[in-house]
């Protein structure tokens, strides 16, 4: 065990061998560097924890490797640790405390164990998909403790060119770190999401005209008659427009929530909790026509998948091809639910009835709708079917012979 003062010439004449070769500095007390059989040569200092004497721990902090850091940036590192020794501090300890500190990826198995079961299964397939996608790639690796605000609002401003998306991603960092805090691994009130300024949303205020429904209706007769689109493709369109419901909602639907007499789809649950489905004449007649399809029997959900036992996945593909034939842009599938209320109104109906309709989310909106009978709602109902009806009959190809939206299907 050699004694001199440590510099870059003392370190790179010291030889190595078959077994660790220690130096240790003469005037800095714990100071060494550590030669290793394979020529790297890691600077060292050694101390004991606590209040210090032979009975103490000893402990041993690698400083860095030469080459990566000079003998005089390492023996002010060890000049700064054994200050900190005489303190009463273990960096050692502080270090491998920092090594153990739980990563993102931590917090987020915990809330994907704890706190995500207990939310919507919508909710909980939007927070996978900002996790996978958008949050996890970036901040996994990295400790809870060390995400700062810079951190936060750079992914933040990665997502600017999607607004929406970019302050959804905000709120679950959000809630994730709010959650962290409850669960020890951060400092309370240090949630580095405050003062992230949110983005700007523009509302669409989307419906689809007259002539746009007229157009819509030959689109959906003409791709049942390519079979370009399944029935129950055009069905799910068709109780979109004449419900105003949630597409997950159609979707999701099952003939056990279907209430005839009623005229009424329960769903035991959707965005604002339970709530019927109100349905005029023309939607009962969609419903009369899926439940012909021979291949609807087996099936428990009104909108059957490929499977029997699996609903409709999504409707984007053939949504799509509906829309270029139809001649329809920037449409979206939730415009139809903004058409089924803009039609309510121009029928002249109250906005509470409206709003009952289509389960508005506000609370106090909600409340308003609190007095209003089935009946009104039911009558809402059927004016906003027929009218969409009406509209979608409009205009037809002279040779179209298909069945006529909305009617029965032959005895």
């Amino acid at each position: 065990m050699a004694t001199t003062r440590i510099t870059k010439r003392a370190v790179e004449a010291e030889a190595p061998s078959e077994k660790p070769v220690f130096l240790w500095d003469d005037q800095l007390s714990g100071f060494g560097v550590k030669v290793l059989p394979t020529g790297q040569r890691r600077y060292v200092v050694k101390y004991r924890a606590g209040a210090g004497g032979r009975d103490a721990q000893q402990r041993w902090l690698t400083l860095g490797t030469h080459g990566v850091i000079t003998a005089d940036q390492a023996r002010a590192m060890a000049t700064q640790a054994l200050a900190a020794v005489a303190r009463g501090e273990d960096p050692q300890a502080s270090r491998l405390t920092a090594r153990a500190a739980p990563t993102m990826a931590d917090l987020w198995t915990r809330y994907e164990a704890e706190h995500l079961p207990r939310k919507k299964l919508s909710s909980q397939r939007d927070d996978l998909q900002k996790w996978r996608g958008i949050i996890g790639p970036i901040l996994a690796r990295r400790k809870v403790g060390e995400i700062s605000r810079d951190d936060v609002a750079s992914l933040h401003r990665r997502l600017a060119e999607t607004p929406y998306q970019a302050n959804r991603a905000l709120a679950l960092l959000s809630k994730l770190f709010n959650l962290a805090e409850l669960w020890g691994m951060r400092p309370d009130n240090t949630n580095p999401c405050r003062h992230v300024r949110k983005f700007p949303e523009q509302h669409r205020e989307r419906y689809l005209t007259s002539e746009e429904l007229a157009r819509l209706g030959n689109a959906l007769r003409a791709g049942l008659a390519a079979q370009t689109e399944t029935p129950y493709m055009v069905a799910a369109i068709q109780l979109l427009l004449l419900t105003g419901a949630r597409l997950s909602e159609i979707l999701t639907a099952q003939w056990s929530w279907v209430n005839w007499s009623s005229r009424i789809i329960q769903l035991p649950d959707s965005k604002t909790g339970r709530k019927p489905l109100f349905l005029s004449e023309p939607a009962i007649n969609v419903l009369r026509e899926v439940q012909a399809l021979p291949t609807s029997k087996d099936s428990p959900y009104i909108i059957r998948g490929r499977s029997k036992d699996q609903p409709l996945i999504n409707l984007a593909k053939p949504w799509k091809r509906i829309c270029e034939r139809a001649g329809l842009s920037d449409v979206r599938l939730h415009d139809l639910r903004h058409t089924a209320a803009s039609v309510g109104v121009a029928q002249g109906m109250s906005l509470p009835v409206v709003g009952r309709l289509l389960g508005h989310t506000q609370a106090s909106t909600t409340n308003r709708y609190a007095h209003v009978d089935i009946d009104p709602a039911l009558a809402a109902a059927n004016l906003i079917g027929n009218a969409i009806y009406s509209a979608m009959e409009t205009i037809k190809h002279p040779d179209d012979d298909e069945a006529p939206f909305g009617a029965h299907p032959p005895d």
